[in-house]
């Protein structure tokens, strides 16, 4: 039997209708899937512990050899929800930034924004677990997947990068993508679709088994994530890797 292939993922509401497939057997024989927060999964696949990440798409760059699998990704064509700069001041009286530590793509992404969208240059603090409570006064803070979600009415001013970004470029933002640090065989690359795509067919489905109660996900998997690796999204994509290599933001 050929050796499973180690495949991290993020455990991240977002993340539910691609995993979907993996949950109900699909590539059982195939993958060994683990789960983490973005920069987690980063670091396991940097430093060779897993085959495959959903990683943020910022450490593509830093990969000795790195190819994206398959054809879907956590992206947004504008508004995301669940990845916002949150503050109580506007935007241009925000002195300070805590920047989210469960993030890689969003730092980098915040940091560009600051610099070449709204034009300030306010000072950058890589926050510990818990920094939420900090967000007062001129300190704002970069919060991403379900915490974000959750502070959505807590905040008088709530920046949305994925729309930001749309609005700097024109082009939908990618988060994260399927990255491995090695080639991967193209019948593999099929089936790993395939099991990607059941759950983004199966929405109802994948909502009915997650408890949430308070919050409309049908309308945050249509409307806020996108999950085709489309050739917009891989212009986007390209576009902020070039900006990132050459921009000391």
């Amino acid at each position: 039997m050929a050796q499973k292939l180690k495949v991290g993922a993020v455990s991240y509401l977002n993340t539910r209708p691609l995993i979907y497939g993996f949950e109900q057997g699909m590539m059982a024989e195939d993958i060994e899937l683990s789960f983490d927060y973005p920069a987690k999964i980063a670091s396991k696949l940097l430093d060779q512990q897993i085959d495959i990440g959903l990683v943020p798409v910022a450490i593509i760059p830093a990969l000795h050899e790195s190819h994206i699998i398959g054809d879907h990704c956590i992206a947004a064509d504008g508004e995301v929800y669940s990845v916002c700069l949150f503050s109580e001041v506007p935007l241009h009286e925000i002195e300070t930034v805590l920047l989210d530590y469960q993030s890689r793509t969003s730092v980098e992404l915040v940091k560009i924004l600051m610099k070449e969208h709204w034009k300030i240059s306010p000072a950058y603090v890589a926050a510990p677990e818990g920094f939420e409570k900090n967000i007062k006064g001129k300190t704002a803070g970069l919060v991403i997947g379900d915490r974000a979600i959750g502070l959505h009415g807590h905040c008088k001013y709530v920046y949305d990068l994925g729309a930001a970004w749309k609005e700097m470029t024109g082009l939908p933002f990618v988060f994260a993508a399927w990255v491995s640090n090695r080639k991967i065989d193209e019948k593999f690359t099929t089936a790993f679709n395939t099991a990607n795509a059941f759950g983004l067919a199966h929405l109802s489905e994948v909502i009915k088994k997650i408890p949430v109660s308070n919050f409309d996900l049908l309308n945050y998997y249509t409307r806020h994530i996108s999950y085709v690796l489309d050739g917009p999204k891989r212009k986007g994509l390209n576009l902020f890797l070039k900006m990132i290599s050459q921009n000391a933001v």
